[in-house]
């Protein structure tokens, strides 16, 4: 065809050819530009219902405008009826042949992916799934851009299947179980084909081989990938979470949309840049990171529980000052209390290279203390002790510890190892008191946090001058109040500024102060500057204190709705508590205020594949499926809460809320008694029953509920910027109502 004239375009030269057709370079005359024509297989087009549905359906991919997909210019046919697409010519290669060079960095393969995601995103947006995606239909431009081949052209020629003449090995490799079985797909099959494409990147070989196509086939239905090496020098973590779940042989297990793809690939791009702007003297090395599990009570007595869960928390506050070096947080480590789990699922949960463990036993005044330090990739103990020691020594213990692990890992990653801070030793009995006092908090229900309370101040009495527990009785005083809401805030808040206050008196550098200082601004004045100043100050001091990013997004969102700065800290957080469950919900409630309910949806999900028998991912997703008027899941995730036993006002007043939208009104009033009847003898925000007269439309009565919300301070009103109020965001009286919060509208 070389020399030929087709349509208003002159052959110049072929590029190529496959099971798709023939590509040639050519001029458009008309333009006087360079294109690609690509010819299709005759054979395929003779029915004209084929060729019509062709026609409409190349149309629709010609639509796509995007920087990371090729632009098809034109789609026409020849005089004697072969169908051909024009498209840009672009000069360079394709992924293909890349990889057949060499095997790419990972730095090089994560710029592809985040490529390739944006070009899927725009097209699953149009409602085209690509369904052939392979590095072969992967083109790199001169300037390493990537432009996605041949889109849509699977569904355009009447899908790909095993009995098409042209299918090669390499198509084969990268079908979905759902293609393989001949059954129709949607977007999951192009993450399917993405997640292959990936592990070939990264590891130089595909993760589902045989030496026929049928053996191919039945790897992919039957079998898992090797797990990609994860060394230190080259690969971070997060790469096998992520194609584990690209490459779930049930696309219902793998990522709902490309999007959710996208933003995973961005965390590990974020990782990746925060470890080359800290390198330590290893190209591409991540930063070395340590879970310290909870130490087993080997006590006779069950009741020293404490001390062993307090003894961890103790370690991990102190390693945390270790530079250069990640902890992860209290709540992801205790995940694993009284779990026997493989040390090295433990790190793949946490993303983490090492992990302390060990027991704790304490008798009268004695106490025995083993720790272990592990590496995670092979198991073997790279360090360990045992200490026998009074129990006066115990903080002596600790710092030994702490300093063993820092020199222990000095050699391979740290620069330098630092001093272990001297903290005040305070009154022995006051500091049993204290890991008491913290324990109870950690329960994290009405009457255990009343019972921390109650034990910090026993502790103030034994030694009023150990700033720790003045912060920990802060802390009960703000929690009791938001989330918990048995205390008025008006009488609590103030109490918990005065604990704040005195434990800064104490040591000016405890960022657990100012965290509480900040919440008090957030919930008592409503002041957001204020609230910012503390809480900076808190992360200045602190910056892996998670309690401290979770307060923070709250008077971000609650006060200023700035959504981004938020999800800054939830992020931050997540990397150093990654099975942090209030985390995962204050983040999935982020999205719900961005109006992205879809991502909302993942992160609820996510709580619930952890703890199934924790309401609140379940209560999330009432909230969102009730934004989205999905009414019959929200009332299945309802029953869902009711069946697990917890019936807050919060839950029944947002249920009610539903009800009322969907019309069942007889629900929602028979909510509102009950919750009626209960504010007489509980502790009930009348903001919740001002929410349930909204559902009813009765909007004289909700804002009568609303001003006596607004006469107790009550800081429930802060969520009326949330998206459920957006259809009275207009009325004049909810203006007024912010107006006297001092709330932006």
């Amino acid at each position: 065809m070389i020399g030929q004239t087709v349509s208003h375009y002159k052959i110049m030269a072929k590029i190529g050819a496959g099971g798709m057709g023939e590509v040639y370079k050519a001029e458009d005359t008309r333009l006087g530009r360079i294109v690609a024509l690509k010819f299709l297989p005759r054979e395929r087009f003779q029915d004209p219902q084929v060729k019509a549905r062709f026609l409409q359906e190349a149309r629709a991919a010609s639509s796509l405008d995007h920087g990371n997909i090729c632009t098809i210019h034109e789609c026409d046919e020849t005089e004697d009826g072969r169908l051909f697409i024009a498209m840009a010519f672009y000069e360079g290669e394709t992924l293909k042949a890349r990889i057949g060079k060499s095997p790419l960095s990972v730095a090089k393969a994560l710029d592809i992916a985040l490529q390739v995601t944006a070009g899927l995103k725009k097209a699953h947006e149009k409602g085209i799934v690509h369904r052939d995606i392979k590095p072969a239909n992967i083109f790199l431009t001169q300037e390493e851009q990537v432009k996605i081949l041949d889109f849509g052209l699977a569904k355009l020629s009447g899908d790909i299947t095993l009995t098409k003449t042209g299918i090669t090995m390499g198509t084969v490799a990268y079908m979905s179980p759902e293609q393989a079985r001949g059954e129709p797909v949607d977007q999951r099959t192009d993450i399917w084909s993405l997640g292959v494409m990936l592990y070939e990147m990264l590891s130089g070989e595909l993760p589902f081989k045989g030496i026929h196509e049928q053996a191919v086939i039945n790897a992919i239905l039957n079998q898992e990938p090797k797990p990609l090496p994860l060394s230190k020098e080259k690969l971070p973590w997060p790469w096998e979470a992520l194609l584990t779940r690209a490459l779930k042989k049930d696309r219902d297990d793998r990522y709902p949309s490309i999007s959710a793809v996208q933003s995973d690939l961005e965390k590990i791009e974020k990782m990746m840049s925060k470890q080359s702007s800290n390198k330590i003297g290893h190209t591409e090395e991540q930063r070395p990171s340590l879970a310290v599990i909870p130490f087993v009570n080997m006590s006779a007595d069950s009741e020293n529980e404490y001390f062993s869960d307090g003894l961890t928390e103790e370690l991990i506050n102190a390693l945390t000052g270790l530079k250069d070096f990640r902890v992860v947080a209290r709540t992801s480590a205790f995940a694993f209390k009284g779990k026997q789990t493989d040390i090295r699922d433990i790190g793949n949960q946490l993303g983490v290279q090492y992990v302390l463990e060990g027991s704790v036993r304490k008798s009268g005044n004695r106490v025995r203390i083993t720790a272990q330090l592990i590496t995670v990739e092979d198991g073997c103990h790279l360090w360990s002790e045992k200490y026998d020691r009074d129990l006066e020594n115990v903080f002596a213990i600790q710092d030994e510890i702490s300093a063993e692990i820092a020199h222990k890992l000095q050699s391979e990653f740290i620069r330098t190892v630092p001093k272990m801070s001297k903290k005040m030793r305070p009154d022995l009995g006051a500091y049993e008191l204290y890991l008491k006092g913290r324990y109870y908090f950690n329960k994290f229900s009405p009457e255990w946090m009343l019972k921390a309370q109650e034990t910090f101040r026993e502790a103030i009495v034994r030694d009023p001058a150990f700033a720790p527990t003045h912060t920990g009785l802060a802390d009960t005083y703000i929690i009791l109040t938001n989330p918990i809401g048995v205390l008025d805030g008006r009488e609590a808040l103030p109490k918990a500024r005065d604990a704040a206050e005195q434990a800064l008196r104490l040591d000016p550098h405890l960022s657990e102060a100012y965290a509480a200082l900040g919440s008090v601004a957030t919930f008592l004045d409503w002041d957001s500057q204020k609230a910012r100043t503390y809480f900076d100050k808190a992360v200045e001091l602190n910056p892996d204190d998670v309690n401290t990013r979770l307060w923070y997004e709250l008077a971000l969102s609650l006060l200023d709705q700035d959504y981004d700065a938020a999800l800054n800290h939830m992020n931050e957080a997540l990397e150093i508590d990654p099975l942090n469950l209030i985390i995962l919900l204050r983040t999935g409630y982020l999205y719900v205020y961005k109006y992205d309910y879809e991502t909302a949806i993942e992160y609820f999900k996510k709580i619930i594949s952890i703890e199934p028998e924790i309401v609140s991912g379940h209560h999330g997703l009432v909230d969102v499926y009730g934004l989205q008027g999905k009414y019959e899941l929200v009332f299945a995730e309802g029953e869902k809460v009711r069946k697990l036993g917890n019936e807050g006002p919060a839950f029944l007043a947002v249920l009610a809320l539903y009800y009322g939208r969907s019309g069942n009104h007889k629900e929602a009033e028979a909510i509102h008694s009950i919750l009626l009847k209960r504010y007489e003898t509980e502790p009930i925000s009348p903001f919740w029953i001002g929410v349930i007269f909204m559902g009813l439309d009765q909007l004289d009565r909700m804002y009568e509920w609303f001003d006596r919300a607004l006469e107790k301070r009550d800081s429930n009103l802060l969520y009326t910027f949330a998206p459920p109020f957006d259809s009275i965001r207009e009325d004049s009286r909810f203006k007024t109502l912010r107006k006297k919060m001092g709330l932006k509208l």
